[in-house]
């Protein structure tokens, strides 16, 4: 019975040192991102003093579906197709990418295959959409015809 109760405690140890060890990575990784991201009042800026700052709308097709619109100036691209070939994406000019999710986790999945590929000039769009529309930016109808396939 001790043997077991030692066992146990050892089983739940090593699951506690692996879940910190996830957890501190996670942390890690999101921070490495968080280097790469601008907020809307930024991208504004850029936008009226930067010609060359291109700006790719990468929402997912039913996100697109559901907010018909995006900021004027942008191209969008589907996301399967950037995580496909990021160079799609030219990695000698200064970049932004935006999506809908809450968390970002579509641009934030772009920028990180970016960065494993030496993109450097690259960045994601803090609040994404919605945070450019909460700060009163304007935006514009989409219009132009997309594939509703929803894999990342």
């Amino acid at each position: 019975m001790l043997y077991a109760s030692a066992v146990t405690a050892m089983v739940v140890a090593a699951l506690g040192v692996v879940g910190g060890v996830w957890w501190w990575l996670r942390v890690r990784r999101r921070h490495e991102i968080e280097q790469y991201a601008i907020d809307a009042e930024e991208l504004r800026s850029l936008l009226e003093t930067e010609s060359k700052v291109l700006l790719f709308d990468v929402r997912l097709p039913l996100d697109l579906l559901a907010y018909s619109e995006m900021i004027p100036g942008a191209k969008r691209i589907a996301p399967k197709e950037i995580l496909a070939d990021p160079t799609l994406i030219p990695a000698d000019v200064d970049a932004v990418v935006y999506c809908t999710c809450a968390s970002e986790e579509t641009s934030r999945e772009i920028i990180r295959r970016a960065l494993s590929m030496g993109f450097r000039r690259m960045k994601l769009l803090r609040g994404g959409l919605e945070g450019w529309k909460a700060k009163g930016y304007p935006v514009e109808p989409y219009k132009e015809s997309f594939r509703l396939d929803t894999s990342v």
